[in-house]
């Protein structure tokens, strides 16, 4: 994309409603612009990023066997009014009426929606398991969103939903979906800290948060740092080997990790005083195993191996994709604006040319731009060379591919790393490696 074409309507100055770091950095580099209340259009750099989170969970998701789906945003209440939630959700649920005066709403989630799909067409025991996701905009009527796309009302969501034979089989689930959502975040570029979360009124032990260190989150958090020295994506875990999944969750829940909800004193005594983190937290993803509360209370049931009626044991399965991209940006970033891990930013690279009109930084920035166009920003205005610095360093793009006069008549460029600030010249042949390189 070239910078003098494209709709990335940057700001110089801090927005006045922005109260935390991810929302102003967002409003300033162009991603989003707030339409009503909680509601934000995204705009072409901030769907790219969107997009890019989402095809990252897409990727761990289909590679532990879970199958994708799109279920709408209108929903029928006669679904919620068989689980028994419709008047028990509260003011946050959209309810609406459609010209024939049937009750509607827009869904806030999917769990009534998913069982009701799974009922109409899984039979017997023998197609379990089935775990079902979607990737979907949802509403949730906040009574005072704030903090730009962290707490909107309109959010994009993954979540998932699983039907196993029994609850040996749902844990078995359970873990192979704690083990993509590790690997998951890890790619993102993040490290997000499982915790123990509190499973409410239906009891069990199946229940955990996942949340980003950053100064504004919501929460406490008290973790043990050799949670931080795992590679989960570098980890040959057999999915399918219930004894291989059943080690994989007794070592990591070995290690101590709460929100200060769930803050154990005595437990965090116990770990070695080096190995102590405290800190901040935001809520990035929750996994939660409810049994059969859905099953049962919509009266769904497959044959059992006995023949007789079985309700199959569910769980369900969230990353809030939308808040991500404030997640990221809150965990990093520097005064100068964002920085974006190479796998969810943008665009690789920006292309800075700091003399447009000179031949050979033209023919340079367009031998560069020509090798991948669609994953590079080329700031071929005629701006002065601090402004293209300065929007390069917000927009956070991990390399800057900078092309001057005096560099071009050698046949080079001179390249930043937007992480480290470290910068080197290289050949022209030698940054269209690193683009390359980037791309994988």
């Amino acid at each position: 994309m070239r910078l003098s074409r494209s709709f990335i309507p940057t700001l110089k100055e801090n927005p006045n409603e922005a109260q935390i770091t991810s929302h102003r950095l967002m409003l300033r580099a162009g991603m989003i612009r707030q339409t009503s209340a909680g509601i934000y259009a995204w705009l072409p750099t901030g769907l790219r990023v969107l997009r890019n989170i989402a095809n990252i969970v897409r990727q761990e998701q289909d590679a532990i066997g879970a199958q994708e789906m799109l279920m709408p945003t209108i929903q029928s209440a006669d679904l919620w009014k068989r689980s028994g939630r419709y008047d028990a959700y509260g003011p946050e649920m959209l309810r609406i009426r459609d010209r024939h005066e049937r009750d509607m709403l827009f869904g806030p989630t999917n769990e009534e929606m998913v069982t009701d799909l799974f009922g109409q067409a899984i039979r017997s025991y023998k197609e379990l398991p089935q775990v079902l996701y979607h990737i979907q905009w949802k509403f949730r009527d906040e009574v005072r969103p704030r903090f730009g796309v962290m707490r909107g009302r309109e959010f994009y969501m993954k979540d998932g939903y699983s039907f196993d034979i029994d609850h040996a089989a749902a844990v078995d689930t359970y873990r192979r979906i704690m083990l993509s959502y590790l690997r998951t975040f890890q790619r993102l570029g993040v490290r997000a800290i499982p915790m123990r979360a509190d499973t409410g009124p239906i009891g069990g032990e199946l229940s955990h948060e996942f949340l980003i260190l950053a100064p504004t989150g919501e929460s406490g958090v008290f973790f043990d740092g050799a949670l931080e020295e795992q590679d989960w994506v570098g980890e040959n875990i057999d999915i399918n080997d219930r004894d291989a999944l059943g080690a994989f969750f007794t070592s990591l829940t070995s290690f101590y990790a709460a929100t200060d909800e769930m803050h154990d004193d005595a437990a965090w005594a116990a770990v070695p005083a080096e190995r102590r983190r405290e800190g901040r937290g935001i809520e990035v993803g929750h996994i939660f195993n409810f049994g059969r509360k859905y099953t049962e209370s919509m009266d769904i049931a497959v044959s059992g191996p006995d023949g007789a009626p079985l309700h199959p044991e569910m769980g369900s399965y969230g990353i809030g994709v939308s808040r991500l991209v404030a997640a990221i940006i809150e965990a990093s970033h520097d005064e100068n604006g964002i920085i974006w891990p190479e796998s969810v930013a943008p665009f690789r690279a920006v292309i800075i040319n700091l003399k447009n009109g000179d031949a050979q930084c033209d023919a340079i920035c367009e031998k560069l731009y020509a090798s991948a166009p669609e994953h590079l920003l080329y700031d071929d205005r005629a701006e002065r060379a601090g402004a293209k610095f300065a929007d390069a360093d917000l927009l956070g793009h991990p390399w800057q591919l900078i092309v001057g006069p005096r560099g071009a008549k050698e046949g080079k460029v001179e390249v930043k790393n937007r992480r480290t600030g470290e910068r080197s010249e290289m050949t022209v042949d030698e940054a269209l490696a690193l683009i390359a390189k980037t791309g994988r």
